[in-house]
């Protein structure tokens, strides 16, 4: 009687295949299995202990209230200095809203831009998430191709932009490939977007695990007409290994900011009190330590390029800590079901990063785990080859 109820919207949401495959791995794992979960997204070091004792203060002080809906005002200008020094990028605390994870930030950015029907262009290979955010918001999804270089297909952009087109959504470094745009591709895509009117919902979450001595450029830094159309998103989840924390943040035109925290205030209320104690602490403190996260995630990428065979097909990552690849010619959800059953690798199927005949694995672990796992990919394309 009750599944009657459930509305459309709700029934036509895929659950994320990223927590499904790790869901199913963990399984695998705790019934003896020697399977290699590569699945999720996830640094695997700790988050640095100062920030833990940040919060465990806040919690013993008794910060444990309700605090302003977009997160209280020293974070938010905490944020606002990072923006300038990180970015070149000036903010004012109240363009910022702290939320609940940088995965709810682009939530309520949805929720407060798209009206039914309105369009979303998503650069395949998008994150698996992007879809289904800009459908439970009413919205409607226009992928855009990618090029050769696996980044947005500058021609194809053009074509398929309309009256209905609301936003872009930008990610650089990229989930799941981990490109980096340059200043100059950047540049190209703010012109087009400018001539447009179009908002450009720029995820910046990876911005500090870039590699090959390049520099993050935000879109929202090359001049003052494509900062009031973009919306930036961070998190600290990845550069701090904050991922069950949850707190991320989002900097915006004043009138976007204010509706997105309106409709904060009718959902969570507020981010979790005393983890925005933490992320204070970890934004204004010194950053050599996340330089070290970033130097062994590139020790790490550097072996897996030095090693992988030439039998597999992949995309070059110069950020982020994921590696989009391909073996043989078969179907994203059939290349991953073999990985597991063959070689015991949980990978995540591309057709739901809108790149199927791909497997995207995460190299967020220990260089035991990847050797092996270079090992096993690299047994399983020479049998493809026979």
């Amino acid at each position: 009687m009750i599944e009657e109820k459930i509305s459309a919207r709700a029934k036509n949401i895929k659950p994320s295949s990223t927590l499904a495959v790790n869901k199913k791995a963990a399984e695998l794992i705790a019934a003896g299995e020697r399977v290699i979960n590569l699945s999720v997204g996830e640094p695997d070091f700790d988050t640095p202990e100062f920030i833990k004792q940040s919060a465990i203060n806040a919690l013993n002080q008794g910060f444990t209230k309700y605090t302003d809906s977009s997160g209280i005002k020293p974070l938010r200008q905490a944020i606002c200095e990072k923006f300038k020094r990180d970015n070149n990028l000036v903010y004012q605390p109240d363009q910022i809203v702290v939320s609940c994870g940088a995965k709810h930030s682009l939530f309520n950015i949805m929720l407060a831009i798209c009206d039914e029907g309105d369009e979303v262009i998503i650069p395949a290979p998008y994150w698996v998430s992007y879809p289904e955010m800009v459908k439970l918001a009413g919205g409607k999804c226009v992928v855009c191709r990618y090029n050769e270089d696996f980044k947005i297909d500058i021609e194809h952009l053009k074509s398929i932009i309309t009256k209905k087109t609301k936003a872009l959504i930008l990610n650089s470094p990229s989930n799941p490939t981990g490109i980096v745009y340059t200043r100059q591709e950047l540049q190209q895509i703010a012109e087009i977007v400018c001539q447009h009117k179009i908002i450009v919902i720029s995820d910046e979450v990876y911005e500090k695990l870039i590699y090959d001595g390049q520099k993050h450029v935000s879109i929202a830094s090359l001049g003052d007409d494509i900062k009031k159309l973009t919306v930036v998103v961070n998190g600290l989840s990845k550069t701090y290994s904050m991922t069950g924390w949850r707190i991320g943040y989002l900097a915006a035109e004043l009138s976007l900011a204010k509706s997105i925290a309106n409709i904060q205030s009718q959902t969570t209320s507020n981010p979790t009190s005393f983890v925005q104690k933490a992320a204070l602490e970890a934004i204004l403190a010194d950053q050599s330590f996340v330089e070290k996260m970033v130097e062994e995630f590139e020790r790490r990428r550097n072996y897996i390029l030095e090693n992988i065979s030439p039998l597999i097909t992949y995309c070059r990552p110069a950020g982020a800590f994921y590696l989009l690849l391909k073996i043989g010619d078969m179907p994203s959800t059939q290349l991953a079901q073999r990985l597991l059953e063959e070689e015991k690798l949980a990978t995540v199927p591309g057709d739901d990063f809108g790149a199927d005949g791909f497997v995207r694995i995460s190299f967020a672990t220990d260089m035991e785990n990847i050797k092996e796992t270079i090992k096993r990919l690299n047994r399983f394309a020479e049998r493809m080859k026979k």
